[in-house]
């Protein structure tokens, strides 16, 4: 692709899912990555504090609307309506997103690859959504993304599913080369004054390939390149590098809050096959129509289902059967056969309505009560509800690991961690682990305490640098948090914050003040319900 001539765009916004300095250090003292160092090394940067809960579906929407969870709605991968469940999309995130706000100042903007950005709102400029979109996402304006893949070639949001090993490595490269030459031709294309590409694969490989430090290293270089190209060509007066969360090996122990739970007579299970499996990747590559194709069994489903449901009624269940399995080294293999209605009736699993508290989804980071005139079969009366709740806390709270290290370094009310008019929506009792090293799962039947389902997982401190134009290089960002990325971002471009916002524009840039901006329309909230969607986050650890 020929080059382009530089644009008049002010700012840029790199986003790094999961960058921190302990990953970005060691890559620094190889000079791995230049363009990167350049940024962090010559400006004003320091780690970035994430929020609770710190993964990508909440923590991003943070970033770019500077608001916390109460406020914009998303408080994990999944949205929930009673015991239904569905992957966020953007109709769920109730909040103005900053370039938004730039729009509403009459500036325009190009946003390439932002989590939870499908259906894309109208601006003036281009909006290609990405994490949590489908494979052939709605772009802004209409028609987009058929244009790109003309101009530059093809544009994915995913890797094929059937990838595997260094093919896999070789497709995050492929889209991080996507991301920036997108990025580039729309930014020729709509000459934004504002910018921002976000590169997921820096957290995917760490899912992936956990601990494998040349795999990480490839795909920091190829984030490295494009960002270099998109410097060069787009000489942005003000570069901002952030993240939304850190990444680290986890140490402690994984806990099981639901069977915690259960042995207090607070969670009831059933292997009825209803509710949420605690092995749904038994089926990643269920039998679903697509690019991946469409795996088959010779063997009945239906037969198969009734076999695994016996095996469940008398204790047998599917998270038993691959503990088997993974010990001769079949898990692999059987789950890559076996449908998933067959997983889900040998899942023993958290019965929502029969149960007075549990842990709905471990990226939430808390317990949700069944609570009477709320949830659709909520068990416990209103008049009750405190009580449990401090019960819950106390009882959480007290919680230590085989070694004696307690699990969790707070325990508390959801309303002295969020604030907002969604606050209803989260769990009631936000559970935070110690150090992000103790690792939270949803599984029932298998004991309180193993070891980590994944050894690499979030942190709380990602990253966070400014360089260029009116950045003051000395400033002290130790305090800076991911709520005032998106205030920062704004007083770059001289644009006043919103007076909602949770954050506040970091030192190292002059504040602008705020400004009272109209109320956001939700709207109507959309239906993700998209098969491919949830298999890719299990493929990831985040659908247990």
């Amino acid at each position: 692709m020929a080059d382009y001539p530089q644009t008049s765009m002010q700012t840029l916004l790199v986003g790094l899912d999961a960058g921190c300095r302990s990953v970005l250090g060691p890559l620094f003292e190889a000079d791995a990555v230049p363009n990167l160092e350049s940024v962090v090394e010559t400006g004003a940067s320091d780690a970035l504090e994430s929020q609770i809960p710190p993964w990508t579906p909440s923590a991003w929407p943070s970033l770019y609307t500077g608001v916390n969870p109460g406020k914009h709605g998303v408080f994990g991968f999944l949205t929930f309506d009673g015991y239904d469940w569905d992957v966020v999309n953007a109709t769920h995130v109730r909040e103005r997103t900053l370039w938004e706000h730039l729009d509403h100042h009459g500036k325009s903007s190009v946003v390439v690859n932002a989590p939870v950005t499908h259906p894309p709102r109208e601006i003036d400029g281009a909006v290609v959504p990405g994490y949590t979109a489908p494979e052939d996402p709605d772009c802004h304006p209409p028609g987009l993304l058929d244009e790109i893949r003309e101009e530059v070639g093809d544009y994915r949001v995913y890797a094929p599913r059937d990838a595997d090993g260094r093919e896999k490595v070789e497709w995050y490269e492929r889209l991080v080369e996507m991301r920036g030459r997108a990025f580039r031709y729309l930014a020729d294309r709509f000459d934004p004054e504002f910018g921002f590409v976000q590169f997921q694969q820096t957290d995917t490989v760490f899912h992936e390939f956990p601990g494998d430090h040349r795999k990480v290293r490839t795909v920091y270089e190829a984030v490295d390149r494009q960002v270099g190209t998109i410097l060069d060509e787009c000489n942005p007066d003000t570069v901002v590098v952030a993240s939304d969360h850190g990444m680290g090996e986890y140490t402690g122990r994984e806990f099981r809050p639901n069977e915690f739970l259960r042995e207090r007579g607070l969670v009831e299970t059933t292997t009825e096959g209803e509710g949420m499996p605690t092995w749904s990747t038994i089926a990643d590559n269920q039998l679903q129509d697509g690019e991946e194709g469409k795996v088959e069994s010779d063997d009945d489903p239906a037969l198969l289902e009734r076999g695994v449901a016996a095996l469940a009624s008398v204790g047998v269940t599917s998270q038993r059967i691959r503990a088997a399995l993974d010990a001769v080294g079949l898990a692999d293999f059987v789950a890559a056969r076996v449908p998933t209605e067959v997983a889900r009736a040998g899942s023993e699993q958290v019965d929502f309505p029969a149960s007075r508290a549990y842990m709905r989804d471990r990226i939430e980071l808390g317990v949700r009560v069944n609570l009477a005139g709320r949830e659709p079969e909520g068990v416990v009366p209103e008049s009750e509800y405190d009580r449990l709740c401090a019960d819950l806390v106390d009882l959480l709270s007290g919680v230590e690991t085989p070694d004696g290290k307690p699990v969790f370094e707070r325990v508390a009310h959801r309303e002295e961690v969020f604030s907002g008019p969604y606050v209803e929506e989260a769990p009631d009792v936000i559970t935070v682990p110690r150090e992000y090293d103790e690792f939270l799962s949803t599984r029932v039947g298998d004991g309180r305490f193993a070891p980590p389902s994944e050894p690499y997982n979030h942190k709380r401190e990602g990253i966070v640098a400014l360089s260029g134009e009116g950045v003051t290089t000395s400033a002290d960002l130790s305090e800076a948090h991911l709520f005032d990325v998106a205030p920062t971002v704004l007083a770059t471009m001289g644009v006043p914050a919103a007076d909602r916002m949770d954050g506040s524009v970091l030192p190292a840039v002059e504040a602008v003040g705020t400004e009272s901006y109209p109320a956001f329309d939700a709207g109507e909230q959309e239906a993700t319900d998209d098969g491919n969607v949830e298999a890719r986050l299990a493929d990831l650890g985040y659908l247990e």
